[in-house]
């Protein structure tokens, strides 16, 4: 019986060299490791640096001058001074009725804005992805132009359009015997709405086009070939590929709308019915700069702020648990 030798490794390669391997290895992956942790450090500096300035010092300031307030001793003939009043400021916010009343009126400009605006630019979106609409480019060019004027702008010409004597939308009327007061106690949201509408539609559609470029043709093609019409495809199958879109948009136009305060204010000056405290921003721009009580400002701040934190809250639970029973 014969036997094959084999190869001696060295005693000392063989105690010195792993060890040595590994040991190098480790340090090559910690230094890559070290240099993708700069890497993130660098990239989110940017981020973290605006939320910072932008966001985080700001609230700060305001949750720290809403529990003072400007007090004046001596019936109001000593030297005025800052004092600690606590949550003094958001006892008189939630209990003052203009500021509820502020409150429910943005809540009805949000029932009747958001669905109008969230349908009728996916509406649209789905008109130009389908190719029914001739001229694309420049319909599309046409409904995002109206977002490029801004919104001062945009109430100033609405305001012309809605003032009665120089209105020639209003004369129009006239001629066909209807009176219609855009700046009624009944029409004043509407009309704001539709300012609103004007003016972001366009780009919110763009939003909705875009997101409908990125579905897959061939899935698109498929639903023709199973017998899928136009409306049927538009509404059970791209709908649904771009439910983050819609959902993102949903939000934003939700944060957005509740924070009204241009179109109002300049409609205030021709309309008895818009108040210096017509919405919460409102409220807060006439308890800082008119009324001088920043105190109060702030704490108005800031309950609007947990308004808008509540309710994107709950459209991103509600929109994540509709992903996950339709997944099960």
């Amino acid at each position: 019986m014969t036997t094959t030798a084999q190869p001696r490794v060295p005693t000392g390669a063989s105690r010195t060299e792993g060890p040595a391997l590994s040991a190098s290895g480790l340090r090559a992956r910690r230094a890559a490791e070290r240099r993708r942790s700069g890497a993130v450090v660098v990239l989110m500096a940017p981020f973290f640096a605006l939320l910072i300035t932008i966001f985080l010092i700001p609230v700060g300031t305001a949750v720290y001058l809403s529990f003072f307030s400007d007090d004046q001793p001596g019936l109001g003939f000593g030297a005025e001074r800052t004092v600690f009043v606590g949550l003094r400021s958001y006892a008189a916010v939630l209990t003052d009725p203009t500021f509820l009343g502020g409150l429910g009126t943005v809540s009805l400009y949000c029932l009747i804005y958001l669905p109008l605006m969230v349908v009728g630019a996916l509406v649209l979106a789905l008109l130009l992805d389908s190719g029914a609409v001739r001229l694309r480019a420049f319909a599309q060019l046409g409904l995002f132009l109206p977002h490029a004027v801004p919104g001062i702008i945009a109430a100033l010409i609405w305001l012309y359009l809605y003032t009665p004597g120089i209105s020639p939308v209003i004369d129009l009327f006239a001629r066909a015997d209807i009176t219609i007061d855009f700046l009624g106690i009944h029409t004043v949201v509407p009309s704001i709405v539709n300012i609103a509408l004007w003016s972001n539609l366009g780009y919110n559609m763009v939003v909705f086009y875009a997101a409908l470029q990125a579905v897959p043709r061939e899935v698109i093609e498929a639903s023709v070939v199973d017998g899928a019409g136009p409306v049927r495809t538009a509404l059970q199958v791209k709908t649904p590929l771009v439910r983050a879109s819609i959902v993102m948009v949903a939000i934003f136009t939700l944060i957005w709308a509740l924070q009204l305060f241009t179109e109002p204010m300049l409609l205030s000056q021709s309309s008895p019915m818009i108040s210096s405290r017509f919405s919460p921003s409102m409220y807060i721009y006439d308890a800082a700069f008119t009324r001088n009580n920043y105190g109060l400002a702030a704490a108005a701040s800031v309950v609007l702020l947990m308004c808008t934190i509540a309710l994107s809250y709950g459209v991103t639970r509600f929109t994540s648990r509709a992903d996950a029973e339709e997944a099960r």
